[in-house]
């Protein structure tokens, strides 16, 4: 059979995106599937697609100037408003009208699926009689405004089926539909890939285990009701201050959301993570999944954390998790009248017990096997195959095709729009990409890489990217960024399944950051080095870090933290000193910053430490005192006493050191364990704005630089 998926931009992240990558890569084992997408967007897709399902792209706008290249590219369509894609980069346009009647006329396909309401408009009046049309719902029929629901009702009531990803939203729509017709609807849940990390796996058994992360993931809008979550959490946090929470996703509420975590003073325990993909690399750090929407129309980050063995602490919204999570089997379920406060009970109970965490957790990964997408496949499938055989035609569309001269005519003007398109579109990633001639030999070599239990990394190159040569002749290569000749060469001649190991045991990375690349054994030139392959990163698994203490037995401290850089490549961020302070605590108060470390290698503090903050301008030190516990220091930095420093400058950053005594040597202040390269953005802290009398109003943060020290940012308020 032929399946085709109509999707607005299969170029996006989010739910729809994925579900559609999932099931139409499941699909094509046995079937000859199409993704066709009314916006192209990147350069390829976010979730990758099976290599049998063919990617068709309608509109190419990965440049900025793509509605010039089409003037209906600039008038607004005529289809139902959908507000999805109206709020969009790409708001829908005559164009899109143009080009989806023009591909659904034109379309060979035995099934098409439409995936969103305004696709949905387009199949019942563009699509041909004599295949199947198909919905796929993947909100809810209340979570649609009253014009948008009536339109969809009279769009889905044309079609020959309308699929939604629970039950209970397949009889709401059922009972709203007409009774005397329109499409069959079925609820079919969504498919949900084992993950690329293996859950049963060292280390993530012991990770899951060891752990005191809560996780959430999804799109930061008002739905998902994120400010819940952190209200709630801030009660966890206040008995049990060891727990932090990660929240993956990007979206509009980000403000609103940082602005309360600030005012909880949950700057320490709650961190805003971005969007991140693949998502099951997060979710094998996390002790417990949380999910505090208002509702859900099936919950795909439920399944995703039950396929990774996390056991889920989610609302009892409508609809999907009551039809995924069974509770206290494989997770709990909070009802929503209970507010912030029966969801902190929930994540508690949890929290304060780990054997409980450990039985839901297993129960979990066997509930999340029956979405595999094999099976869901097939279940798909069957509805095909039933409605292929039961269908009569319904009457063709309201809509006649042009004749075909006028076809003709407008397939030409399109297609002339189409090139000037693609044109403008090679302009642009030649821009980007510098313009210049690249060697065949210097294309990037994917690689899986994972931080095993000890903290050393492991990368295991894609065979089908390297040839026997390169690997007879060549070596994984580790070369610091401005280090000259400084390089780790690993061999690679016996690469097999378990890959290079760059061993934390037998290296001693200087401090810094690392690229990794394939280059030849023999130490290359400067010219021959340009040619060397930089390592692609397709998996990164960082999850052992989490639980993974900071390296002090060779008396020193080190820690290194592999990332992708922003051209996908890998490279590791390296720590390596004699002495550190490490920050457990910052508490940003209105008056001052008070902040808890602790020194390493242990040690007690010595007679008169002192914090030594470093900057444009004198520096200036700040008492220390004890804090309970083993070699750890406290101490406060006053605001306003820090004003009295502030230079001419607009902005600064004063960096805060510890010294141990009269006469010691400066000791780095920072937070560098775990699993995060870079805190600039994750660990963040309210603001306070004094008056200077000379610079005017000044804003001041404690703020981690871009090597993860620990600094006071002083900042001047524009003025009116």
């Amino acid at each position: 059979m032929k399946i085709a998926f109509l999707v607005y931009n299969m170029y996006g992240i989010g739910g729809t995106v994925r579900a559609v990558a999932n099931l139409a890569s499941a699909l094509s084992e046995h079937h000859e599937v199409e993704v066709v997408s009314v916006f192209r967007r990147a350069d390829s897709p976010r979730f990758p697609l099976d290599s049998r399902v063919r990617l068709t792209p309608l509109i190419e706008a990965r440049h900025r100037a793509w509605r010039y290249a089409h003037p209906s590219g600039l008038r607004p369509s005529t289809m139902f408003h959908d507000p999805g894609p109206a709020g969009s980069a790409v708001p829908p346009s005559r164009l899109a009208d143009r080009r989806v009647a023009a591909y659904l006329r034109r379309c060979r396909a035995d099934a098409v699926v439409a995936t969103r309401p305004l696709l949905v408009g387009y199949l019942a009046e563009y699509g041909r009689p004599d295949q199947l049309r198909v919905g796929w719902e993947h909100r809810t029929l209340d979570s649609h405004n009253p014009d948008l629901r009536e339109e969809m009702l009279a769009a889905v009531a044309r079609l020959d089926a309308y699929v939604t990803v629970s039950e209970a939203d397949a009889r709401q729509w059922r009972a709203a539909l007409p009774a005397y017709g329109g499409a069959e609807v079925v609820g079919l849940p969504n498919a949900v890939p084992a993950p690329l990390v293996d859950p049963l796996q060292p280390p993530h058994p012991r990770v899951r285990a060891d752990s005191r992360t809560v996780v959430a993931v999804g799109r930061l809008i008002p739905i998902k009701r994120y400010d819940r979550l952190i209200e709630a959490f801030a009660k966890v946090a206040a008995v049990r201050p060891e727990w932090d929470l990660r929240i993956y996703g990007s979206g509009r509420t980000e403000g609103r959301l940082r602005r309360r975590i600030d005012a909880l003073g949950l700057g320490d325990r709650v961190r805003l993570m971005g969007a991140h993909a693949p998502i099951e690399t997060e979710w094998a750090k996390a002790a417990v999944a949380a999910v505090s929407s208002d509702g859900e129309s099936f919950g795909m980050t439920l399944v995703e954390a039950m396929r990774c063995g996390v056991p889920v602490v989610s609302t009892d919204c409508p609809f999907g998790p009551a039809e995924i999570v069974t509770p206290g089997v494989d997770g709990l379920l909070v009802p929503l009248e209970g507010g912030s406060d029966a969801y902190a009970d929930a994540l508690l109970r949890l929290v304060d017990d780990p054997e409980e965490r450990r039985h839901l957790g297993e129960a979990a990964l066997a509930t999340g096997r029956r979405y595999d997408p094999a099976d869901i496949a097939q279940r798909w499938t069957g509805l095909l195959a039933e409605l292929t055989g039961g269908r009569s035609p319904h009457a063709s569309s309201r809509r006649r095709p042009p004749g075909a001269a006028l076809g003709a005519l407008s397939g030409a003007v399109f297609a002339l729009g189409e090139g000037a398109g693609r044109v403008l579109a090679a302009v642009a990633s030649r821009r980007r990409t510098g313009a210049r001639r690249v060697d065949p030999r210097a294309r990037p070599l994917p690689a899986r890489c994972a931080v095993t239990e000890d903290g050393s990394l492991r990368v295991v190159l894609d065979p089908s990217a390297v040839t026997a040569d390169e690997l007879r002749a060549g070596e994984l290569v580790f070369r610091r960024r401005g280090g000259g000749d400084h390089a780790i060469r690993l061999p690679i001649t016996d690469h097999g399944p378990d890959g290079v190991l760059l061993s934390r045991a037998d290296h001693a990375l200087a401090e810094g950051r690392w690229d990794c690349r394939l280059e030849p054994r023999i130490q290359p030139t400067s010219t021959r080095a340009d040619f060397a392959r930089p390592v692609a990163v397709t998996l990164l698994d960082s999850a052992a870090l989490v639980t993974l203490p900071l390296a002090t037995d060779s008396g020193r401290v080190a820690h290194w933290v592999p990332y992708t850089t922003a051209d996908g490549h890998l490279a590791l961020r390296t720590w390596l000193r004699p002495a550190h302070a490490e920050v457990e605590q910052v508490i940003a108060g209105e008056h001052a910053v008070t902040v808890v470390a602790r020194l390493l290698p242990a040690t007690d503090p010595a007679p008169d430490p002192r914090i030594v903050v470093c900057g444009p301008g004198p520096e200036w030190e700040i008492p220390v005192r004890s804090a309970d516990g083993p070699s750890r220091i406290e101490f406060s930095l006053d605001y306003a006493t820090a004003l009295e420093h502030r230079t001419a400058a607009r902005d600064t950053v004063w960096e805060l050191r510890y010294r141990p005594g009269p006469g010691g040597g400066a000791v780095p202040l920072g937070r560098i364990a775990g699993d995060i390269p870079d805190r600039r953005r994750t660990d963040r802290y309210p603001a306070v704005t004094l008056d200077h009398p000379t610079h005017g109003p000044t804003r001041l943060r404690p703020v981690f630089t871009s090597r993860n020290g620990l600094a006071l940012a002083m900042t001047a308020v524009p003025t009116d």
